[in-house]
């Protein structure tokens, strides 16, 4: 009797050994066909796993006897409950009568406080569009990793992924991560008359290049007023800018600026004998 299951892999050879594992087989057991070869895509977006139909012989399942009727157990005869002697009531003495008591003028109730307003409620149908895109998304880049979507007092949505091995989700200096958000705020706010901010972060990494950046700005800014030069930084996005920018801005003989255009755009950390500020970033 043949049987067969589909099996998932990185490569095609992955997708094989996962299979054999599962049957308990060895290769030349089975016959594979495959389905859908894999894809790397670009950035880690657009990957496509390696798809295969293993083809096996089981042996036929013998046909299970119909199992016996359960036997009844006769039921145990039991006794008629022994009836107690009734007792006649007991004979209480009535209470003294009561004085009737003085009404009672009645106080007006003071009046309930109005509850404080509660806050704006999540638009659960843009944090649905989100789930559901993200979900799909990172399904199709071989990734069992999952959204967790809230709404901040701002009204911007942030979404953590949440899963195991998210390295390659946050991509050299969170550039798959970047392209991830972009996509997510592009598919999500396509075709809809308000435009919301949507924020997505892996492990904290949005925290914790934040704080990178705003020592690497200091650390350039104590190097440019000690030589008393301008210092050119890397390519950054819009985001890694501004934060260079704001911690920079109340530090005293520096101050910077943007050059260059998208994607290499760069922040220049100046020396300025006046003290003064450039502000065009």
């Amino acid at each position: 009797m043949l049987k067969w299951i589909e099996s998932t892999g990185k490569s095609e050879d992955a997708a094989i050994e996962a299979a054999l594992q599962k049957l308990g087989l060895d290769r030349d057991e089975v016959s594979v066909e495959v389905l859908e070869r894999a894809k790397s895509g670009f950035l880690g977006i657009g990957s496509c796993p390696a798809k295969v139909k293993v083809t096996y012989e089981a042996p036929d399942e013998p046909e299970e006897a119909p199992a016996p009727p359960p036997v009844k157990e006769p039921a145990a005869h039991k006794a008629p409950p022994r009836e107690e002697p009734r007792r006649a009531p007991e004979r209480r003495p009535a209470p003294p009568e009561r004085k009737p008591a003085p009404p009672v003028k009645e106080s007006p109730a003071p009046q309930a406080e109005e509850p404080a307003a509660a806050p704006p409620a999540a638009d659960d149908e843009r944090a649905a569009r989100i789930d559901q895109f993200l979900t799909g998304l990172l399904s199709h880049m071989g990734s069992g990793a999952r959204p967790v979507v809230r709404v901040d007092e701002n009204g911007t949505y942030q979404v953590e992924l949440v899963g195991q091995e998210l390295g390659s989700l946050i991509g050299r200096r969170g550039e798959t991560l970047d392209a991830i958000q972009q996509l997510t705020g592009y598919a999500v706010n396509h075709g809809q008359p308000k435009r919301v901010r949507i924020h997505v972060d892996a492990e904290g990494y949005r925290a914790k290049r934040e704080e990178s950046l705003i020592r690497l700005a200091r650390k350039t800014a104590a190097k440019a007023v000690k030589y008393r030069r301008n210092v050119t930084l890397e390519p950054m996005n819009a985001y890694e800018r501004h934060v260079i920018h704001t911690a920079l801005q109340d530090v005293p003989d520096v101050t910077t600026y943007s050059i260059g255009t998208e994607p290499n755009r760069r922040t220049v950390v100046a020396y300025d004998r006046t003290g003064g500020r450039n502000p065009n970033r």
